[in-house]
């Protein structure tokens, strides 16, 4: 089925625009945590943020994604005012600063609605609206784009693995079209890790083609996950090469969009697999 492309007028800036099929596109990641999995946490440093935020953009990132609670498995849980206390400040900052889309990191629809306005036009619920469906109606009152993911955390998936992330993304595609979400502006995310076993992650990667058959827009973020880890047996900072090769696959495979901590290793990675999957010279 064809991708739906998303024409992102209303994306900051406004002259951005997603063709998908064309490259892969490149996320990069900006943690305003403490307790970050992958060892790069900046807590609420506004000028490590902009820093970060600048290199990426010079690096080859399409946007740049903001989060401001840890989803690592056994991470503390925030407020949301202590959220909101740790991306607000950075996200008015960087959308003065950044010539690409920001992407708002987060579950809640009170964060949601804040980060938009201080210019953010994209949100990225690890949760697939399964937490908080006001998002949903966040993300159509905006005209912001959303990016849903399957989360098995709260309840593990023992049928087939593919059939339990698309059942999961169908739903949540679902309960965003209920509540007026364009689907044009919708991105699905397959949920590596999430309550996942180091096999179904695994297969996930393999068979992420599957996903293509809904017609929407892949992200996948297998960036320093302890998936890697576990079949290298190495530290978060030390999984560049397994990565490389989820992310060289995952493009192979379909994917439209990598989240990623090392821009610039990742936008050569991609832009070798574009120019052998898409056939062109050229890529992220």
């Amino acid at each position: 089925m064809e991708k739906k492309n998303l024409p992102v007028a209303a994306v900051h800036p406004a002259d951005a625009e997603f063709r998908w099929g064309e490259r892969t596109y490149v996320m990069g990641i900006i943690n305003l945590t403490p307790d970050s999995f992958s060892g790069d946490g900046l807590g609420s440093d506004i000028e490590a943020a902009s820093e970060q935020a600048g290199r990426m953009v010079a690096e080859g990132a399409d946007i740049i994604d903001i989060g401001g609670e840890s989803t690592r498995p056994g991470g503390q849980p925030v407020s949301a005012d202590e959220e909101l206390r740790r991306v607000i400040p950075a996200l008015e900052r960087l959308a003065g600063e950044l010539s690409v889309p920001i992407s708002i990191d987060t579950s809640r629809a009170t964060v949601a609605s804040r980060a938009l306005a201080a210019g953010a036009s994209i949100i990225n619920d690890v949760w697939g609206l399964k937490k908080d469906i006001k998002l949903a109606e966040v993300a159509a009152l905006t005209g912001a784009a959303i990016i849903l993911a399957s989360n098995q955390r709260h309840q593990s998936c023992r049928q087939d693995i593919m059939t339990g992330v698309i059942s999961s993304l169908e739903h949540s595609i679902a309960t965003a079209i209920k509540a007026g979400v364009d689907e044009h502006r919708i991105i699905i995310d397959p949920g590596i890790g999430f309550g996942k076993t180091l096999e179904q992650n695994l297969e996930i990667v393999h068979r992420l083609a599957e996903l293509k058959s809904m017609g929407y827009p892949i992200l996948l973020g297998t960036s320093r996950k302890s998936m890697i880890g576990l079949v290298l047996n190495l530290p978060p900072d030390q999984r560049l090469e397994g990565t490389a090769a989820t992310v060289a696959i995952g493009i192979a495979n379909g994917a439209d969009i990598i989240r990623v901590h090392d821009v610039r290793e990742m936008v050569r990675v991609c832009r070798m697999s574009d120019a052998i999957v898409r056939r062109k010279q050229g890529g992220c």
